[in-house]
């Protein structure tokens, strides 16, 4: 591709007097047009507090409307939001910040009008200020209707039955909108042991909804099923949690090394014997993964770039000696521009074919215009493909030996200037599969629809919901949607006067699927399939009328290294062809797609290959029985028999590339809601369906928007609070080391560290070192620093970071133990050079608990970090001008990235707090983190001489902690500039 396409197409922000953003320019050419260079501008407007109100894209601007606008209170919180894509939302909060009132789904009725004839009010009750102000209930009400409980709290006592359960004051029986989640008993550390599911009574009637009126459980529990499926773990004294029985007493165990790292899992089937999943596996120094082999004997081998440590290479191999015979089953080969885009995907165990005079490589080749967006693809697909629609495809039976079964195609992608997919064309002359797919925009919105459904841009709205949800997904395929936006029912097969085919879901509180029920009519009954998800398994029924005919669980491995393991047991139904336990180890590529089946032989189940929008081209398995039970495929997700993918919050249609809902999470993904992955699927990730996982990079570089997430979008949706341990004060005596000590691999995957001591009331610090943490002038410097390790336990250290300055005693400065580095402070940024020759290696700061850790590329000698505020990303970091920013941000750590983990079960958890620091090694800065839960804290340090002959000194920290293991979860970021 050549690189004159992306000359001169900078992207540029226009600044008002206030350095305030209100315009972005980019510059657009396509390969197929490359003299043609258009200018998109979106344009932003501000009230005179420096608050954004008002957001337009290029395209809808030129039309008079803008995509947001938004009113705020006098501290910037949005009170009404108004989006062409999701309707206008109302939202209060009480004085104590917390939600208080939102009102959704309201519609414009006119100029200044509104239409609340759809709108959705939701309310949240707390306790009175009595008690500490914990959530009661949350309450919802259509259109003025009765009001519903949709979600109810229960905390435990304070009897000895429940101090024994460590549950105390702890929330444990939550009503939502599936049922009820109760949590049985609780470690120290604050990992659940044991979590009961139970659902509504009649919870596959997509038409009941959940109401929990009454006065106490009594009342509540008569809503539910009697069936209970319940969840227990095991977990060691620092909170990790080793074995996992699900609902069916299938046993999960996993080890760790000593960084913390996965080492091996390991299951066993309700009344079998333990098997490998995960035998081995090698990380490199900064973590990443070099070598696994699975249970199957297949190993799997990573290579990465040496400069960027992008991954170019996946090779997954039955090695020599293996009992099937050695064998390269799949070895996936990637090459790269230079800001990160795939040109090309290779796979070298794949044999070029040759066919009808063509040559079909085994290769996908891309090509991007200067915004970054897909416009080209060529690669393989099956000879007998047609048409991609939301039908499923039919696999090729079985495995191809012959050339005739591939030929090659070409798609061609166009956009419109809000970079809505408009047109997607499909040639592949050898086989006559050529067709152009068209998706009809609003002229209105970013909504859009296939050209099936219309043809007409002032059509398009009608066919949406206020909030944004697709009404139909073809033709007389009918959607409907619940109160929270979440999709409820599809009819894929209407039959006039009789029953049509359905499919249905059951969502918890987090919008999580957990039921979901398909229906179909055959010629003599109702043929019915029930799909239950809970921890690490999946409960499949099949049921002819009132009659089972089939009961599969599918054990779900939570930790296989790179591949997704699934373990398919029937308790009835078997079907023939396939055998009982059958354990499929599925292999992704870069984007997580599940390229490679194998099984627990090592040999090849199924194989398929994608488009590059999430259709199937290329799609072949051993047997046809064998080719129905894979469901995880897209991007390792479920494909449903709508031929919708599920993300989590949000359903996707490859067939249109693009969301089937408007993006729950607003804006934190640009001002188009229905965009896929930023129109680049090849190298973006969006791993829920609210926003991909990697930021906005600016054209011809390896830097991207300096741009932090704002309120809500700084956080993750469905996440659960951490339940806090119990609380010691404890006297622990002090032992001064070195710095770099404190700061290994191996001490941030194990140790908390903590910046506490870095406060002049706490420790003695001379005038310079006051002014500098005071920070005055906004800017950091060198200081000389070493750390104190506190040892509360054999198990169980705490690294605190302290400042040596004239201050310092001798014993605390301790021999050998200080050295020099860069203090960012809070609210601040200090200057580090790009590549130091001498000086400092190092950047601390202070803790995180809601802020965010930057670094900005100045200049080519210089990086610019900074310490930015929770609740102040636009006035310390986004409306800077400019020159502040230099080339663009590097790269960040932000509240989503540290203040929340998954727990053992796969929950999403908020634990708020964090420790990061920079430092200079093998010839590039990287940021360093860790996730703290229950983080501990050091309430004061004294020295003391004892000793009346040999004269000692002993340091005594008084710390506050918790039970169980601080570090959750750490990452290192690598700043490629």
């Amino acid at each position: 591709m050549s690189t004159s396409l992306f000359s001169k197409t900078p992207t540029v922000a226009v600044l008002d007097n206030r350095s305030l953003t209100v315009r972005d320019i980019a510059y657009h050419r396509h390969p197929g047009s490359p003299d043609v260079t258009s200018e998109r501008i979106t344009r932003h407007q501000y009230d005179v507090r420096g608050f954004l109100t008002q957001s337009a894209d290029p395209r809808l601007h030129d039309t008079g409307l803008a995509n947001f606008s938004s009113q705020t209170d006098l501290t910037g919180n949005v009170l009404r939001s108004q989006g062409v894509d999701n309707g206008i939302t109302v939202a209060l909060n009480d004085t104590a910040g917390r939600p208080f009132l939102a009102v959704s789904s309201i519609s414009t009725a006119g100029v200044g009008m509104e239409d609340r004839s759809q709108a959705v009010t939701r309310t949240w009750q707390y306790e009175d200020t009595t008690l500490p102000g914990r959530p009661l209930s949350i309450t919802e009400q259509v259109n003025g209707g009765a009001a519903r409980i949709t979600e109810l709290f229960v905390y435990a006592g304070n009897s000895v039955e429940e101090k024994a359960l460590n549950l105390s004051g702890q929330p444990v029986s939550h009503y939502d909108t599936a049922g009820l989640t109760q949590t049985i008993s609780i470690a120290l550390t604050g990992v659940p042991f044991s979590v009961t599911r139970r659902l509504l009574k009649d919870a596959d009637n997509p038409d009941i909804v959940a109401d929990w009126q009454g006065e106490d459980a009594s009342d509540w529990n008569g809503l539910l099923h009697d069936e209970t499926y319940t969840t227990l773990s095991i977990a060691d004294a620092n909170g990790a949690v080793l074995t996992t029985t699900d609902a069916e007493s299938n046993l999960q165990r996993v080890a760790y090394d000593i960084a913390g790292l996965l080492s091996g899992s390991w299951l066993t089937l309700k009344g079998g014997a333990e098997q490998v999943i995960v035998r081995s596996l090698t990380y490199s120094a900064a973590g990443q993964k070099l070598r696994e082999e699975h249970g199957n004997g297949v190993v799997t081998t990573y290579t990465y770039e040496a400069e960027t440590q992008r991954l170019t290479g996946i090779r997954t191999e039955r090695p020599a000696g293996h009992a099937s015979g050695a064998k390269v089953m799949q070895d996936l080969r990637y090459e790269y521009d230079p800001v990160g885009n795939v040109l090309k995907i290779s796979n070298d165990a794949e044999k070029t074919r040759f066919w009808r005079n063509q040559k079909v490589v085994p290769e996908n080749v891309y090509v991007y215009d200067s915004l970054y967006q897909l416009v080209s693809a060529t690669g393989r697909e099956m000879a007998n493909a047609g048409q991609q629609d939301s039908s499923s495809p039919t696999a090729t039976i079985p495995l191809p030996t012959d050339s005739s079964a591939f030929t090659k195609y070409t798609r061609s992608y166009t956009y419109d200037e809000g970079g809505n997919l408009t047109q997607i064309r499909h040639s592949a002359p050898a086989t006559g599969n050529s067709y152009t797919t068209d998706i009809t925009i609003s002229n209105r919105s970013n909504r859009g629809v296939l050209s099936t459904l219309t043809k007409n841009p002032s059509d398009v709205d009608t066919l949406f919901t206020v909030s944004g949800q697709q009404k139909q997904l073809q033709p007389g395929q009918s959607l409907v949607w619940t109160v929270r936006n979440e999709l409820l029912k599809v009819t894929p097969v209407v039959r006039e006067g009789d029953t049509g085919d359905r499919e249905s879901y059951r969502y918890d509180a987090g919008s999580q699927r957990i039921l979901k029920v398909s229906t179909q009519k055959t010629s003599n009954s109702i043929q019915s399939q029930y799909a239950l998800y809970l921890p690490g398994l999946e409960l499949r029924t099949t049921k002819a009328g009132a009659t089972q005919t089939a009961g599969l669980q599918v054990i779900t491995i939570g930790e296989a290294g790179r591949a997704q393991v699934r373990v398919m047991h029937w308790e009835s139904g078997i079907p023939e062809g396939i055998g009982n336990d059958q354990i499929r180890y599925s292999y992704d590529n870069l984007t997580g797609s599940s390229q490679l089946e194998l099984d627990g032989d090592g040999n090849v189940i199924s194989m398929e290959e994608y488009y590059s929008y999430g259709g199937t081209a290329v799609w072949t398995a051993r047997s046809a029985v064998e080719a129905d039970y894979k469901t995880v495929r897209y991007s390792g997700k479920e494909r449903d028999a709508t031929g919708l993918y599920y993300y989590g919050y949000r359903y996707y249609q490859p067939w249109a590339g693009r969301w089937l809902s408007a993006d729950p999470a607003g804006t934190v993904d640009g001002l188009n809601l229905f965009r896929m992955v930023r129109n680049n699927p090849i190298i973006f990730v969006d791993p829920d369906g609210l926003s991909p996982s990697l930021r906005t990079q600016l054209p011809g570089s390896n830097l991207y928007e300096p741009k932090l997430r704002t309120g809500e979008d700084r956080n993750r949706r469905g996440a659960s609070h951490l339940i806090p341990s119990r609380i010691e004060n404890s006297l622990v005596e002090g032992t001064p080391i070195k710095l770099e000590d404190a700061l290994t691999e191996h001490a941030l995957s194990t140790t908390p560290i903590l910046t506490d001591l870095i406060n002049p009331t706490k420790v003695s610090m001379n005038k310079v070192t006051r002014d500098i943490l005071a920070n005055k002038s906004m800017a950091g410097g060198i200081l000389a620093f070493n750390a104190i390790r506190f040892s509360i336990s054999e198990n169980k250290d705490i690294h605190a970071l302290r400042i040596v300055d004239s201050e310092t005693s001798t014993y605390q400065t301790g021999e050998g133990t200080v050295a020099a580095a860069y203090w960012a402070p809070q609210g601040g940024y200090v200057d580090i050079p790009a590549h130091p020759m001498t000086g400092p290696k190092v950047v601390l700061t202070p803790g995180f608990s809601g802020c965010s850790f930057v670094a900005d590329k100045l200049n080519e000698e210089t990086i610019r970090v900074r310490h930015v505020q929770g609740g102040k990303e636009d006035l310390e970091y986004n409306n800077l001008t400019a020159d502040e920013h230099g080339q663009g941000m590097i790269d960040a750590m932000e509240y989503r990235d540290y203040g929340y983990h998954h727990d053992s079960q796969g929950n999403l958890m908020e634990n708020i707090t964090g420790s990061a620091f920079m430092i200079y090694e093998n010839d590039q800065w990287n940021l360093k983190y860790q996730s703290l839960a229950n983080a501990p804290g050091i309430s004061s340090l004294r020295e003391e001489s004892f000793g009346f002959f040999n004269k000692k000194t002993r340091l005594t920290g008084e710390i506050r902690h918790g039970e169980g293991k601080n570090v959750v979860k750490t990452k290192t970021l690598s700043l490629h500039h």
